[in-house]
């Protein structure tokens, strides 16, 4: 397994669904957060011009809810990539009951940020996160 990337989150009222348990919405903004968070703080700033990187697919598995209060690890790390796309894995646990809440594999697409067109992953980027 590839080194991790972690944060540390604790839920909000605004996170929060009718059934007073963290919204499925959310959920997938704090996988695309810490995607986001990963790439630009390891990557640096030569690696990240001229590139972007997009969604092809989440597969998210919701496992334990989490509720108003709860201390949330968020851990983030790349699977594979091939070609243009990368598989990157985000689990998130409760901190006091270790319970796994979601994991989620995401598919993204590495795209020159000029023609809109996949790149493929270059080596160094597969080193970097690997």
């Amino acid at each position: 397994m590839s080194a991790t990337y972690d944060l540390t989150l604790v839920v909000q009222e605004d996170d929060l669904d009718e059934l007073n348990h963290v919204n499925n919405v959310r959920y997938v903004q704090w996988i695309q957060d810490i995607s986001k968070q990963h790439w630009q703080t390891k990557a640096p700033q030569s690696m990240r011009e001229g590139v972007i990187w997009v969604v092809m697919h989440h597969d998210i598995t919701y496992k334990t809810p989490a509720q108003l209060g709860d201390v949330i690890k968020v851990s983030t790390y790349i699977e594979k990539s091939h070609g243009a796309i990368s598989v990157r894995v985000v689990e998130m646990h409760n901190t006091t009951t270790d319970a796994l809440l979601v994991r989620s594999r995401t598919e993204w697409c590495l795209l020159n940020e000029d023609s809109l067109k996949p790149m493929r992953i270059s080596e160094e980027v597969k080193q970097l996160f690997g």
